[in-house]
């Protein structure tokens, strides 16, 4: 397993200094916060920050993320998808392998949205073979459907295309009614990005993205999930994914040092 860190642990720098710090403090990979890549991207041209990028030595293991993908229809879907197809551009233009597609279960879903659901996902699995990437599904703890990674995993399966799997976000894991045997089904193929943090002193239904703290500062038990990856052989990344506004006010070079220190522990766990 390869650690990496993902910009939104650094939201309000810029590009070049948080990548710059990640470099500096040993981490090999970085995951984009896709918007913050494409308002580098206004003023900086996509060849200068290739160069940038192959100058620090870091590679961008993921993009996060994107969603409106799976449930909406009409114009709104038409508009999603060039979206999307515009990020499916970017991943390939810096070889970013893996794009993450966030669940539209927000509300109670009806029997046709299901069927809709999985309709799109294969889709849009197919717009991103060809431009070779492989799609991430996150499941989101606090919706009312595609919750939990057991489910997650099921919607993986039924879609069939060798290029989608579970993105598995133990914040979302901890906070849904995921349960540990949910774990038993995951494998090297099904699991293709890690996502981890830690959450301490809050009840699981009301904690939010800015809750999340450093790995080992919290309540979740991570060490049985590194486990089980390790079981079944998951060579990805495991990536740092803190919203956290009081992280944002450190300078960037502090939360890259801090976050290699807790992820080298974390994995040798």
């Amino acid at each position: 397993m390869k650690p990496c860190v993902s910009q939104a642990c650094t939201m309000p720098a810029a590009v070049a200094d948080d990548l710059a710090a990640f470099a500096a403090a040993g981490l090999p990979a970085a995951e984009v916060w896709l918007t913050k890549l494409e308002k580098h991207l206004e003023a900086v041209s996509a060849e200068s920050t290739a160069a940038f990028l192959a100058e620090q030595g870091i590679t961008l293991a993921a993009a996060a993320y994107q969603g409106g993908l799976l449930l909406s229809q009409g114009e709104a879907r038409r508009a999603h998808f060039e979206h999307f197809r515009r990020r499916l551009e970017l991943c390939q233009r810096f070889a970013i392998p893996t794009l993450l597609v966030a669940a539209d279960f927000a509300q109670k879903p009806d029997g046709p949205s299901l069927g809709r659901a999985l309709v799109s996902l294969t889709e849009a699995a197919k717009w991103a073979a060809g431009f070779g990437v492989t799609l991430g599904l996150e499941f989101r703890g606090g919706d009312a459907f595609l919750n939990n990674l057991d489910t997650a995993l099921t919607l993986v399966e039924r879609c069939g295309e060798p290029n989608v799997g579970v993105c598995l976000d133990v914040f979302h894991y901890y906070k849904g009614p995921s349960k540990p045997e949910d774990l038993e089904r995951l494998t090297a193929k099904n699991v293709v990005h890690v996502q981890v943090c830690d959450v301490a002193g809050v009840p699981r239904e009301v904690m939010t993205d800015a809750d999340r703290v450093l790995p080992g500062e919290g309540d979740f038990r991570l060490e049985p999930i590194v486990r089980r990856l390790r079981e079944i052989g998951y060579a990805g990344y495991v990536s740092l994914e803190l919203n956290n506004p009081v992280l944002w006010q450190l300078p960037p070079a502090q939360v890259a040092d801090a976050a290699m220190k807790s992820l080298t522990r974390l994995l040798r766990s």
